[in-house]
C-alpha cells in the first residue's frame, strides 16, 4: 500500500515534460526572388546578379532576379512592399527608392521606411565633382569663390530632376550659399556630352560615368562626394575637407517586406556581407568606382533613416517636384 501511495505522489509532484517545441523550416527550402527596379546591366543589376549567383551556389536553391523598372524604381519596391515577409521575395533598393523618393513623388504606393525590412548595405557607388576645364576652378574653394563672385553664371548639369546628380548639387547650394544654375537632362549621357562641350560648367557625377574623361584630360576633379578619399583618385580631396559635413552616399542595399523573421534577416545578412567581401567583388567594385561598407541590420535601418532625413530637408529647401 505505502508504495501504491509513493508511486501516486510521485506522479503528482513530478512536472509533465514541457512540449516539444515546433519545427522551424530551414531557409531557404524554395527559390528565392530578388526585384531589381533598375534596368538590366546598370551597377545594382549586376550586383544583384552576383549576390544571386553566390547565394544559389552557397544554399543550393535558384535565386531569381527580376527587373521591373519604372517610376524612379517605385514599381519594383512596391511589389516587395507587399509580399509576404518570409524571405522569399527581396529587393534591391537605393538611395532613390528607400530614402528619396517618398519626398519627391506627389502620390507614394508605399514607406519606405515602414513597410520594409532592412538587410544589408551593399555599396556605396562613389561619387566625383567634376569641372570642364574652362573653369577657372582647381579646388572647391575657388569654386565656392568663383560662383560667389560671379552668381547664376556657373552651371550644373544632372541626369534629371531628382536624380543623385540633382540633389548633390542642391545640397552643395545650400550648404555653401552659391547661386549656380541646374540644367537637367534625361540621362548621364547627355548632360556628360554638354559637359564634355562646355556648355555646362561642372557635374555631380557617380565616378564611373565621368572616370574616363577624367583620366583623358577632359574633365578636371575637384573633389570626391563621400566622407573618404577614393583608391580610384587617391590625391583627389572631398567636398567635406571643405565643406564639413557634406556627404552624398549614392548607396544600393538589400530589403525585405516589413516584419521578416530576425532569424532570416541575420542568416541573409551575414550570407550577403561574406559575398561582397570576397576577392572577386571587392575587384569589381574598384573598378565600379564602388565600395562595400559592412553594416548589420540594425545599423542599415539607422542609415536609411538618416538619410530619409537628410534628403527630404534637401528636396523641401529646394522645392524639388517631380510630375
Amino acid at each position: 500500500m505505502r508504495s501504491i501511495l509513493a508511486a501516486l505522489i510521485l506522479v503528482v509532484t513530478i512536472p509533465s515534460a514541457a512540449p516539444a517545441p515546433a519545427q522551424v523550416p530551414t531557409y531557404p527550402d524554395k527559390p528565392i526572388r530578388i526585384v531589381v527596379p533598375f534596368p538590366v546591366g546598370g551597377i545594382a543589376d549586376t550586383f544583384g546578379r552576383e549576390i544571386g549567383k553566390n547565394l544559389t551556389e552557397t544554399w543550393g536553391q535558384p535565386v531569381i532576379i527580376d527587373n521591373r523598372t519604372g517610376a524612379g524604381g517605385n514599381i519594383g519596391a512596391d511589389i516587395v512592399a507587399k509580399a509576404p515577409p518570409d524571405g522569399y521575395t527581396l529587393v534591391i533598393g537605393n538611395i532613390g527608392t528607400h530614402a528619396v523618393n517618398v519626398s519627391l513623388f506627389p502620390a507614394m504606393p508605399f514607406d519606405p521606411i515602414k513597410d520594409f525590412t532592412p538587410i544589408v548595405h551593399l555599396m556605396d557607388a562613389e561619387g566625383l565633382l567634376v569641372v570642364n576645364p574652362s573653369v577657372a576652378a582647381t579646388t572647391v574653394p575657388e569654386l565656392i569663390a568663383l560662383a560667389r563672385a560671379q552668381p547664376g553664371k556657373l552651371s550644373y548639369a544632372s541626369a534629371g530632376i531628382g536624380t543623385t546628380s540633382h540633389l548633390a548639387g542642391e545640397l552643395f547650394k545650400s550648404m555653401t550659399k552659391v547661386d549656380i544654375v541646374h540644367v537637367p537632362y534625361k540621362g548621364n549621357v547627355p548632360a556628360i556630352t554638354d559637359l564634355l562641350g562646355g556648355q555646362t560648367s561642372m557635374i555631380f557625377a557617380t565616378m564611373p560615368t565621368v572616370l574616363p574623361h577624367v583620366r583623358a584630360g577632359k574633365l578636371r576633379p575637384l573633389a570626391v562626394l563621400g566622407t573618404v578619399r577614393s583608391p580610384a583618385l587617391p590625391n583627389v580631396p572631398t567636398v567635406a575637407e571643405s565643406v564639413p559635413g557634406f556627404d552624398v552616399s549614392n548607396w544600393i542595399g538589400l530589403f525585405g517586406p516589413a516584419g521578416m523573421p530576425p532569424a532570416i534577416v541575420t542568416r541573409l545578412n551575414i550570407e550577403v556581407r561574406k559575398i561582397m567581401r570576397s576577392p572577386e567583388i571587392e575587384k569589381r567594385l574598384e573598378t565600379e568606382g564602388a565600395k562595400f561598407v559592412p553594416m548589420t541590420p540594425e545599423q542599415f535601418a539607422s542609415f536609411q533613416k538618416s538619410e530619409f532625413a537628410k534628403w527630404a530637408k534637401t528636396v523641401k529647401d529646394a522645392n524639388i517636384k517631380v510630375d
